[in-house]
């Protein structure tokens, strides 16, 4: 099984990589969509996501300490490069916490109602499910920087 700190080592390489990926679009870019694509999310609104997603599962979930949260509003969420690296410092710091304070075979505090009620029977499972919502929308991410990376270097040839 894996440790806390191996299961914490792989969720921070992927916070990181959303933190590089910030940088690398920069203010002008950290909001903007792929063109083209209805129902595409800025870099910002992923963020915000993201760390919605590490609150709401690793603390209400897990813990039982209810954390606010609009799911809906995450995905129009705008800010800074700034901003979106402050959120991630803080829902780091926090979900570092939670991860420390969980029993990955005990079931969480407060599962969750309706059709995920079923998939997350220990708290081990909701870690694990947070851990391949990174992943996914890291992938996400990665697609819409190029997108956006590559309008710059069209831009730029002759």
């Amino acid at each position: 099984m894996i440790t806390r700190d191996s299961y914490l080592a792989f969720c921070d390489d992927a916070l990181d990589a959303y933190a590089v990926i910030a940088r690398q679009l920069g203010d002008s870019r950290v909001n903007a969509v792929a063109p083209g694509v209805p129902g595409s999310n800025s870099a910002f609104a992923l963020v915000a996501h993201v760390v919605g997603v590490m609150g709401r599962w690793g603390r209400t979930v897990n813990r039982g300490i209810v954390v606010p949260r609009d799911r809906d509003a995450e995905f129009t969420a705008t800010g800074t490069v700034e901003e979106a690296l402050a959120l991630l410092e803080s829902g780091r710091a926090r979900f570092h916490e939670d991860v420390r304070a969980c029993d990955p075979t005990a079931a969480p505090v407060n599962p969750p109602t309706g059709r995920d009620g079923t998939a997350y029977a220990t708290q081990g499972d909701v870690l694990l499910h947070v851990y391949e919502e990174l992943a996914q929308h890291l992938g996400q991410l990665e697609v819409t920087r190029d997108v956006l990376l590559t309008d710059e270097v069209d831009d730029a040839a002759p």
